[in-house]
């Protein structure tokens, strides 16, 4: 059986806003972090090259093989952000017709940059995804 790809490393997340050469989307990638960090209230990690992740939860596949994941993650890229979240909680969200310009995937939210959505709403969608995850823990 093949180990995940996407697996926690020792980059340096740091080292890796660093590398954004676009300024507006290192500050959005900044702020987006800042955003998951007080949600989960776990540090950063790099999850494989590109994907800064937020605590570690288990998640299984369609397989029915459990991996870890982080809790709550995004990945900065050229043509914008990429959230990640659990499929069934984009599925429909009440918040997304307020949260401004933007796509769904199966389980990501893509944003071109922050100053097209509202960002008090892109937090309580961060925050709600971290939510059912957090109360497991107690």
């Amino acid at each position: 059986m093949a180990e995940p790809k996407t697996r926690p490393t020792s980059a340096s997340v740091a080292a890796f806003l660093g590398t954004i050469r676009q300024s507006e989307r290192q500050r959005d990638a900044r702020a987006v972090a800042a955003m998951m960090r007080a949600a989960t209230g776990a540090r950063a990690t790099m999850w494989g090259p590109t994907i800064i992740g937020f605590g570690r939860q288990p998640i299984t596949g369609s397989t029915g093989r459990t991996t870890e994941w982080p809790v709550a993650a995004f990945a900065p890229r050229s043509t914008g952000l990429v959230l990640y979240f659990k499929p069934e909680f984009l599925a429909q969200h009440p918040l997304l017709p307020r949260l401004g310009k933007h796509r769904v995937g199966k389980s990501c939210l893509y944003i071109r940059r922050l100053a097209d959505v509202d960002l008090p709403t892109l937090r309580r969608l961060v925050t709600a995804s971290v939510r059912p995850v957090q109360a497991l823990g107690r």
